[in-house]
């Protein structure tokens, strides 16, 4: 059973997520916050698997409340939901650890496969969408991020990059001629290394080094 908390100060955006999700059998709605302040203790009291995220709420916003949540539990999942694809906001709160984001005119399908696909952690949540936009916002910065990734062995650097084209732990491991076990300690490496908390946020990473230019992961 996926456990899932959702944050929105809209009270019908509330109703709506939970509505769709508690249709299914596998998730549980296990609390509702109306801002980040209410995320953060809702989080700390019944222990979601997953957090579902609006960006702009009152008391505390979704990028600090995120960044907090994955400080507290870096097992925990964040989903940003969001009006706007190419959004500044959303890539901050890639780089604060989110998992992922979905545009609020998905459809339900939509929401819980990528509730699921969050949950699971074996895949970047819309490969192309997110490049696109980690590329339109994307500042190299080749102090920090570069000596991070210069701790990187040959071959991580090699899962990493993969990593940023999209690819899951299934075709990892068939590109790599491993197996998804294999692949798994050496995405599980790599976030150390890097200080990552997510794999969108080891990918924000790449580019941010340099490792990944713009236009080369496609």
């Amino acid at each position: 059973m996926i456990r899932v908390l959702v944050a929105d100060d809209q009270a019908m955006v509330r109703a709506g997520l939970r509505l769709i999700l508690e249709s299914q059998p596998d998730v549980e709605v296990v609390a509702e916050a109306a801002d980040g302040e209410e995320a953060l203790a809702a989080a700390r009291g019944h222990r979601p698997d997953v957090v579902l995220m609006d960006i702009r709420m009152p008391r505390l916003d979704g990028i600090t409340a995120t960044r907090r949540l994955i400080e507290h539990d870096p097992a925990i999942r964040v989903l940003v939901v969001t009006t706007f694809d190419a959004d500044q906001n959303v890539y901050e709160a890639l780089r604060a650890g989110a998992s992922g984001f979905i545009l609020k005119d998905s459809t339900p399908e939509q929401l819980v496969a990528a509730v699921r696909l969050i949950a699971a952690g074996d895949a970047l949540l819309a490969p192309a969408r997110t490049r696109r936009l980690i590329e339109s916002q994307v500042r190299p910065q080749a102090a920090a991020e570069s000596s991070a990734v210069g701790r990187l062995t040959e071959r991580e650097r090699e899962v990493l990059v993969l990593m940023a084209r999209g690819m899951d732990n299934r075709e990892l491991g068939a590109e790599l001629y491993v197996s998804e076990a294999t692949v798994r300690t050496h995405v599980g490496h790599v976030l150390a290394k890097l200080g990552a908390r997510s794999r969108v946020q080891a990918v924000v990473v790449a580019y941010e080094s340099g490792l990944v230019r713009p236009g080369s992961a496609s």
